[in-house]
């Protein structure tokens, strides 16, 4: 499902109308027809489509972030995954008071990075990786950006789809190691876990050999993974919420 199939963005617009639209056919910003709706609520959508279309075209994501419901926010992923950040952090502990970031992994346009605490770990290379028009995370809204946002006094203010939320919209639920195999995703070493990515961590400042490279090798994974798991997710909302409300099977 794509952004030019929603109506829910408009000011008085609420599921009803947007679903109500979508079976008569109106299933895309061309289709629309302001008889289908009253004169005031037309001319609403009819202004928001005409702003939205050279947004979009400009790849103003932050403008559809601030207009989305937070729960419909995935509907912007198809329009922007392709630059989307996937990210993942690895810590020392949960509080982001007393303990430190140790690596952070970004999955972007086919490429992964990974910065180190220590080497490469600084604020300026955590704002230029997240610096995208989507990012992706799971339970990120919880957990990596207001640890992140606290560690390096950032403000990470870009659209932000946790994937957690939009998982268990479509029955997808417990912790992200949990939902992958039912989405088909194996991982190389299924054994390791976040607490024992601290272990890695402390090892690694010990000096052990082996534990930074494993370490590191696991924060990618939940990056890459992201995405997997994400267009997965995507895939069965766009079947569950859109398909059924469209008249036929045509294009939209």
């Amino acid at each position: 499902m794509r952004i030019e199939n929603s109506f829910i963005p408009v000011g008085g617009v609420g599921e009803k109308t947007e679903r109500d639209l979508w079976r008569r056919g109106v299933t895309h910003w061309d289709a629309f027809d302001p008889s289908y709706v009253g004169a005031t609520t037309g001319e609403r959508i009819g202004a928001y489509i005409e702003e939205a279309r050279s947004r979009l075209a400009a790849g103003d994501a932050r403008y559809f972030g601030e207009r989305f419901p937070s729960g419909e926010l995935w509907r912007c992923y198809e329009n922007f995954r392709d630059d989307a950040a996937f990210f993942d952090i690895e810590t020392t502990g949960l509080s982001a008071d007393r303990d430190e970031v140790t690596t952070v992994s970004v999955h972007r346009g086919g490429d992964t990075t990974t910065l180190v605490r220590g080497d490469d770990l600084t604020r300026e290379n955590v704002a230029r990786l997240l610096d995208a028009p989507l990012l992706v995370t799971f339970n990120g809204a919880s957990f990596d950006v207001p640890f992140l946002e606290s560690a390096f006094d950032l403000d990470i203010d870009a659209p932000h789809l946790d994937s957690m939320y939009a998982a268990k919209k479509v029955g997808l639920s417990g912790g992200l190691k949990a939902i992958e195999p039912e989405v088909g995703i194996e991982r190389d070493r299924p054994d390791i876990t976040g607490r024992d990515a601290v272990r890695l961590w402390r090892e690694h400042e010990r000096g052990k050999d082996g534990s930074l490279e494993t370490l590191v090798s696991y924060n990618r994974e939940d990056a890459v993974n992201l995405r997997t798991l994400m267009d997965e997710v995507a895939g069965r909302l766009h079947a569950d919420v859109f398909e059924p409300e469209r008249p036929d099977t045509g294009d939209a």
